[in-house]
């Protein structure tokens, strides 16, 4: 997270400040800029690229998130929202405190965060923020349309909290499949 003055600023490829699709119920999304894994047949590679997007403040993505009323959480996507863990833990402690829940889609495994937050204070800041995490990377040979939430068939639904409560991965509940 870069400090400017008081305000914290994050780059972003965009925001969609009403989705119905990434997690339950009226969500507010963030579209991380940046993203290491560029994984074949990505839906979003316009997000790739470190210096791409635009660069704005924390407490402004703050006020559009409160602006509806109607809105019952926070989602986080990409790119990668752990490239930027600071900035996101930020806004993912603020979606909390106003009653929100937090979604977070990421190629790294829950396992991996778990070790990488032992030495990294951001990533132990932002994995406290989550409720539910959609791990793994996207693996085009492995698109399905049957999972709820996931693009392929590695991607788990996890509930963090439950998760870390009880030293193991816990999958949300609400992840079940959708087709055949």
């Amino acid at each position: 997270m870069s400090k400017k003055g008081l305000d914290y600023t994050m780059q972003i490829a965009g925001i969609v400040e009403d989705s119905i699709v990434d997690g339950p119920g009226l969500r507010f999304v963030v579209f991380t800029q940046g993203c290491k894994f560029e994984c074949k047949g990505c839906h979003n590679p316009e997000t790739w690229d470190m210096l791409g997007g635009d660069c704005v403040e924390v407490t402004s993505l703050i006020e559009q998130m409160r602006a509806n009323p109607l809105t019952d959480g926070l989602t986080l996507s990409g790119g990668e929202p752990f490239e930027q863990a600071s900035d996101c833990a930020e806004l993912a402690a603020e979606a909390q405190s106003d009653g929100l829940d937090v979604w977070v889609f990421t190629g790294f495994l829950f396992e991996e965060l778990c070790r990488w937050s032992q030495t990294e204070t951001a990533v132990s800041k932002f994995l406290k923020q989550i409720d539910v995490l959609v791990d793994g990377l996207y693996i085009e040979t492995e698109r399905t349309l049957s999972l709820k939430w996931c693009q392929s068939k590695n991607q788990r639904v996890i509930d963090v909290k439950k998760s870390m409560a009880e030293g193991r991965v816990c999958y949300y509940e609400e992840a079940v499949y959708v087709g055949c």
